[in-house]
């Protein structure tokens, strides 16, 4: 039996990962510092049903405590590292940076030092499509710039990816970097989006619709994120003998068992037709207030996948119609539960 660990294993991404792992015959490591960002009581409900499992273990701790994770790993040796915790969001990265300091950097920092004592086979970090930034050449592929973040937020996650590349390097750790692309569905975060605009159509009041509607996101369904990590998992990147034989497309380092991955929908959706769908699952039409760009926002993301597609042969495909329904019939339920 494999041991996984999973950091921010009560999150949104990190409940899904450690359940499909558990469903898989892993054993399961979750560390979760069950911060206040948002409603805790989320993150409870959800550890409550990975506890329900013999082979899940939760250790409450931050991921940037000096030591926490090395004893950790010098305890279970796990075979999979998957770094999901982090502090998210672009907006209260204005607010707090030194949250994302802390938790974005620090954390990592303490990962690959327990990392490094403790090799595990494959390590996955989590980046984000902010990491992109200023680049309007899209699709975005791995292999474009993405020199110019717009955010704090987007800030700390690529110089993780910078950080993870020198250990990968020096150290020879197998480590994937991916960045994701606007994740949604049931047990989402309160601060999306999604989950915003939900609850105030069905209460009746306005949503805030920024950049007065003209922005496009690659909409990526929780299930199909997982599938891609769990495909991703099996395919560690080696560290190559000669980087002319790296192939073209493919974001591998051409000094260190390294690579980042897109995991998207490889679909550009308008953000007002993502509103028209929640009104099609809720049965009610939105008041929209029309509003300017917020800063450290960007106008659109969309992903080339194609590079997930050839290392696993898998490519997300969940629509976001059937996404926000699913999403839509479960906040339903999580409220009259």
């Amino acid at each position: 039996m494999r041991t996984a660990l999973v950091t921010g294993c009560s999150g949104f991404i990190g409940y899904f990962v450690s359940k499909r792992l558990l469903s898989d015959g892993f054993r399961v490591i979750g560390l979760d510092a069950m911060t206040d960002y948002y409603d805790v009581a989320l993150k409870q409900r959800r550890l409550g049903y990975l506890l329900q499992s013999e082979y899940f273990r939760m250790v409450q701790e931050y991921v940037e405590a000096p030591g926490a994770l090395m004893e950790l790993f010098e305890t279970e040796r796990p075979d999979v590292v998957i770094h999901l915790a982090a502090q998210a969001g672009v907006r209260y990265s204005i607010e707090n940076p030194r949250a994302y300091l802390e938790s974005n950097i620090v954390g990592t920092f303490e990962l690959l030092e327990s990392a490094r004592a403790y090799p595990p086979q494959h390590m996955l970090l989590a980046s984000t499509s902010s990491a992109f930034g200023a680049n309007t050449e899209m699709p975005y592929r791995e292999t474009d710039r993405a020199d110019h973040q717009m955010s704090f937020y987007a800030a700390t996650k690529k110089s993780t990816e910078n950080i993870a590349h020198s250990y990968a390097h020096l150290f020879d750790l197998p480590i994937t970097m991916f960045r994701f692309f606007t994740v949604y569905g049931p047990w989402g975060r309160p601060d999306m989006a999604l989950f915003k605009f939900t609850k105030s159509i069905l209460e009746g009041r306005p949503i805030d619709v920024y950049n007065y509607g003209d922005m496009r996101r690659d909409f990526t369904y929780i299930d199909d994120l997982v599938e891609a990590i769990r495909l991703l998992i099996d395919v560690p990147p080696e560290r190559p003998t000669d980087a002319g034989l790296i192939p073209e497309g493919d974001s591998l380092s051409p000094v260190a068992p390294w690579r980042v991955v897109n995991i998207g929908n490889s679909d550009a959706v308008q953000l007002t037709d993502f509103i028209d769908a929640i009104e099609d699952a809720t049965g009610r039409k939105a008041e929209r207030s029309l509003m300017p760009m917020q800063a450290g926002d960007v106008p659109a993301t969309w992903a080339n996948a194609e590079l997930l597609r050839t290392l696993t042969g898998y490519a997300p495909s969940t629509s976001v119609r059937a996404g926000v329904a699913e999403f839509v019939r479960w906040y339903r339920e999580y409220h009259t539960s």
